[in-house]
């Protein structure tokens, strides 16, 4: 399951010295690990900051989960050189894509809890995470408000969200929104278009370096 986790999808279905090689890729397990993660971050916010409202445990949440908090935990860990990739993929540095990273993070969380369950899952998550989260003093600002200022002082158009899809049933959707702006694009999920927007936001809000 560790192999599945860390196997990129280049490296699912390719061909080598002539040979079509089939593997599991990591998407499953992603696709588990994001919603751990989620669950796991948020019941470690409501036990830190008992007093706290939900809008600022949302504030705290978003970039706690976000790609670019992702990729770096996983270069910390040292994912990036037990990733197996395409050849070609792995010349074209793929390898060090935060995506990329953010992904297999995910996948790797996703088979610690599917093969041992939700406690092996925390004690990861809250030792990978520690030195994040405690330095949180305060709920960050809120990412849509952040991601509006940030346009509005460059006097750009402002950032256009959009529903990607909707998934699941009605007592536990699942979101995946877009947001664009000058030429910039991100994209994320949860389990309400609000959260999903805010999601979206602190991802762009990374990948412009704010």
């Amino acid at each position: 399951m560790l192999a599945e986790a860390l196997t990129h999808r280049s490296a699912a279905l390719d061909s080598w010295a002539g040979k079509k090689v089939f593997s599991a890729s990591n998407e499953r397990l992603e696709f588990v690990g994001d919603r751990v993660l989620g669950l796991l971050i948020a019941e470690w916010l409501a036990e830190r900051y008992p007093k706290e409202n939900e809008g600022g445990l949302g504030r705290r949440l978003a970039p706690l989960v976000s790609q670019p908090v992702l990729a770096e935990i996983a270069e910390r860990i040292g994912l990036p050189a037990c990733l197996s990739l395409a050849p070609s993929e792995s010349k074209a540095g793929v390898r060090k894509l935060a995506t990329v990273l953010a992904d297999a993070m995910e996948a790797v969380i996703g088979a610690l809890y599917l093969d041992a369950g939700i406690e092996m899952a925390r004690a990861f998550v809250r030792g990978a995470w520690s030195s994040t989260i405690d330095a949180q003093l305060a709920p960050p600002k809120d990412a849509k408000t952040g991601l509006q200022e940030w346009a509005m002082q460059r006097a750009l158009p402002l950032p256009v969200y959009e529903t990607v899809s909707m998934e699941g049933p009605s007592h536990a959707p699942v979101f995946v929104i877009s947001v664009a702006m000058a030429g910039h694009s991100a994209q994320a999920s949860a389990g309400s278009k609000r959260l999903a927007e805010q999601a979206a936001a602190a991802e762009l809000l990374g990948k412009l370096g704010s």
